[in-house]
């Protein structure tokens, strides 16, 4: 039995989830940039919003990033956490979400989304923002985390697409055996 708790018409609406589109700046992130001395760009990723999409996978839903900006950190982070389709400077998503849908052979139908760009929010089947998301864009989604983009939305997005599609108490199981 899971300590989660989200309403059963959040569950009913993304059971058929079979990919989730994440943002990076906002959602997998703070939404912070940071710059080194040297004018290196760096960037903070929470662990926890990593496991989550490490978990989307190993469920069969396919975690994807569309992100306008592009950096070796993040492409290093990606690699880690086996993340294989990611389109990085893009400006306009929604047809970079739709070349990987066909790409996949999904429709929108089976996509969910968390993030800021409202143009592939309303398409997704399921939508979802971080709590620190602008109201706009609060307001146009199905799903508004508790918790902040960088601090847990990220987790929180892939526990209830986890839920939603019976997948959370088998891989909590599996987990629990490989650690007797």
């Amino acid at each position: 039995m899971s300590a989660m708790h989200f309403a059963p018409e959040l569950l009913l609406a993304a059971q058929d989830v079979r990919v989730a589109f994440f943002d990076v700046d906002g959602v997998l992130t703070d939404g912070g940039v940071y710059f080194s001395a040297e004018g290196e760009t760096l960037k903070r990723f929470s662990i926890l919003d990593g496991y989550g999409l490490q978990l989307l996978r190993r469920a069969g839903i396919e975690p994807v990033v569309i992100t306008g900006r592009d950096s070796q950190p993040l492409r290093v982070r990606l690699e880690a956490l086996g993340v294989t389709h990611a389109r990085y400077g893009v400006s306009d998503k929604r047809p970079a979400a739709e070349a990987l849908l066909a790409q996949l052979g999904l429709g929108w139908a089976q996509a969910a989304a968390i993030g800021d760009d409202l143009p592939v929010l309303r398409r997704a089947g399921f939508s979802a923002a971080p709590a620190n998301a602008h109201a706009e864009v609060r307001a146009a989604v199905r799903h508004v985390t508790a918790a902040r983009g960088g601090e847990g939305a990220a987790r929180e997005f892939c526990d209830l697409l986890l839920l939603a599609g019976g997948h959370y108490q088998r891989l909590l199981d599996a987990a629990e055996g490989a650690a007797s």
